[in-house]
């Protein structure tokens, strides 16, 4: 396990109103994950996924797969 901390970031994309998840992609290299989180709650759980996992679901958001929003 790592001690580096995660540094959280919001997509460019994010200016919504508040509706956004942050992720903290500094932990893949020493960890293999991506932590995720609700950018309303920083204090709150962290979804930490798989780094591949993380690229396909990027890929299929890109290729459209899961529809308009």
């Amino acid at each position: 396990m790592t001690t580096e901390s995660p540094q959280w970031f919001k997509s460019s994309y994010s200016n919504n109103g508040g509706n956004c998840v942050e992720i903290a992609a500094n932990l893949v290299v020493t960890s293999g994950v991506v932590p995720v989180r609700d950018s309303k709650t920083p204090n709150g759980p962290a979804l930490s996924v798989p780094a591949g996992a993380f690229s396909s679901f990027i890929a299929s958001l890109k290729a459209g797969e899961f529809g308009a929003a």
